[in-house]
């Protein structure tokens, strides 16, 4: 991406979208029960307080009543409705991994097989988004979320510390193609959460290749763990690389969070924040999803950029739009064009 002299002054950035994901399938119940909604009714709750206190995309997972992450679409599908009832404005972003805590005690965090993962496309009503890894990796979310950070909660006993710290993301290159044309088909934008620049090569290659055309919404995801880590250098080597067409946030793990959120926002770019990213603050309190939306409200404030509300978050995500080739694609996404027979050079952007 491309900035100019006046490139971070407000008046010339888009409006803040900020994203919350206040369901964290790591976490159980007990660990913050305060802010860990498990009926139907407290979790269409979540995403209304959320959505009031300024957050317009709502990254959603679902819990059955046993507190566990659930499994079952059709659980899936009634929150949805319930969400899209409560504040029909709000960007509906489902988890692509569905729910991938461990079923048992010492039991892998394993995602869905891939069939079930392809579901998502048939989920009703349809969400805005689905979440897409691109290239299988390792998350090890376990690699800096340290025992002080997680003290007190499920993520401390060693024997689901060892579970998660063996997670992989099962995204190879058969499934990405079936899965993008899928959610095509379904009219479902992919959100694309990526964990470095291989993720970033891989995905803009298959944008050259025809097989997704549409809007780019990216999220860099600075977990550790098999992703990058939260370097400002793995930051600004993402953003230098992604085409000057994309929506960017940055997701970070824990305390780093509202660090990378603020560097976010100050770049003219944005954040996300709640539970499945972090339970604590700067000084290690109890932080709940409502309270991170509002911080970051009011650090957008303070550096001059208003929040969007569910409209104009649509807009800037351009949900709905696509492309009805590549060339047009590439033109949308401020790609240089494809080569050309006889083309010598680099090929200049029109």
């Amino acid at each position: 991406m491309q900035f100019l002299d006046d490139s971070l002054h407000p008046e010339n950035q888009d409006k803040v979208v900020i994203t919350v994901a206040p369901y964290g399938p790591e976490w159980m119940p007990e660990d913050y029960p305060e802010d860990i909604p498990v009926t139907m009714e407290e979790q269409i709750q979540k995403a209304v307080d959320c959505y009031e206190a300024g957050a317009t995309v709502l990254h959603l997972h679902v819990r059955e009543l046993d507190g566990k992450g659930s499994k079952r679409l059709s659980k899936f599908n009634e929150l949805i409705d319930g969400v899209r009832k409560a504040v029909p404005d709000m960007i509906i972003q489902v988890g692509g991994s569905i729910s991938f805590a461990p079923e048992d005690d010492g039991q892998a965090a394993k995602w869905l097989s891939d069939d079930t993962r392809h579901m998502l496309a048939e989920l009703t009503p349809k969400p805005d988004q689905v979440t897409v890894a691109i290239n299988t990796v390792q998350m090890n979310i376990t690699e800096l979320l340290t025992l002080e950070d997680c003290a007190g909660t499920t993520l401390a006993d060693p024997v689901f510390r060892a579970a998660y710290s063996e997670m992989t993301v099962p995204a190879g290159p058969a499934w990405v193609e079936e899965h993008l044309k899928r959610l095509q088909a379904a009219g479902v934008q992919p959100h694309f959460q990526l964990t470095g620049m291989h993720s970033m090569e891989t995905l803009l290659r298959l944008v050259r290749r025809g097989v997704y055309k549409g809007p780019l919404n990216l999220t860099w995801v600075g977990i550790g763990g098999g992703f990058d880590g939260p370097n400002p250098f793995n930051v600004m080597e993402f953003v230098r690389s992604a085409p000057d067409g994309a929506c960017l946030t940055l997701e970070s793990l824990m305390k780093n969070v509202l660090p990378i959120n603020m560097m976010s926002m100050a770049m003219g770019f944005h954040p996300r924040c709640g539970i499945e990213d972090t339970l604590i603050d700067q000084r290690g309190n109890r932080m709940t999803s409502v309270e991170q939306v509002k911080q970051l409200v009011r650090v957008a404030n303070e550096l001059g950029r208003d929040v969007a509300n569910g409209k104009e978050a649509r807009e800037i995500y351009k949900i709905g739009t696509w492309y009805d080739s590549v060339d047009e694609t590439l033109a949308a996404l401020g790609m240089a064009p494809n080569r050309q027979p006889g083309v010598k050079n680099v090929p200049l952007r029109k």
